[in-house]
């Protein structure tokens, strides 16, 4: 089942092949990413969550692994800034143009310079949002650093 959401259309756009991954959303449920592990029955380390960071002023995508945590300062040296905090929910979701828990990294309203966690390249493919709640985007860790022009680096930590 393929949703129309702007990550699917950029991906068809650049000619990357993925497979997308619908389940039902529990709105109760807010730890999006261990859900999508659990309902899609993977293996946690395999999906990713997008969080978006404000770095000295500038907001980064940073995709990291559902298990673990963002390393903020980490991020922050990986872009050439000093300090880095969690953007602003609304701040990130206008920017990105998707709502928390269903922001992808792919098909951004605003295209944010993009980190993703040196750990995705220990897989085939790996899981991101495919963006709206209840939908991920299996795909090549290659593919998603070409269709966001990530950088790869050790942002995560346990």
């Amino acid at each position: 089942m393929a949703l129309g959401t702007p990550a699917t259309v950029a991906l068809a756009a650049a000619g990357v092949v993925y497979t997308a991954h619908a389940y039902e959303h529990d709105r109760g449920n807010h730890n999006f990413g261990l859900e999508a592990a659990s309902a899609l029955q993977l293996d946690p380390e395999r999906v990713f969550k997008t969080l978006v960071a404000d770095v000295d002023g500038r907001l980064v995508t940073a995709i990291v692994p559902v298990t673990g945590t963002l390393d903020l300062g980490a991020l922050a040296a990986v872009v050439g800034g000093k300090r880095a905090v969690m953007a602003d929910p609304a701040v990130a979701q206008r920017k990105t143009g998707y709502v928390l828990g269903g922001i992808s990294p792919i098909g951004q309203k605003t295209a944010l310079p993009t980190v993703l966690d040196e750990t995705a390249e220990l897989f085939d493919t790996i899981f991101v949002s495919g963006g709206r709640r209840g939908f991920d985007i299996e795909l090549a860790p290659a593919d998603l650093v070409s269709v966001t022009s990530a950088t790869i680096a050790p942002i995560a930590r346990d």
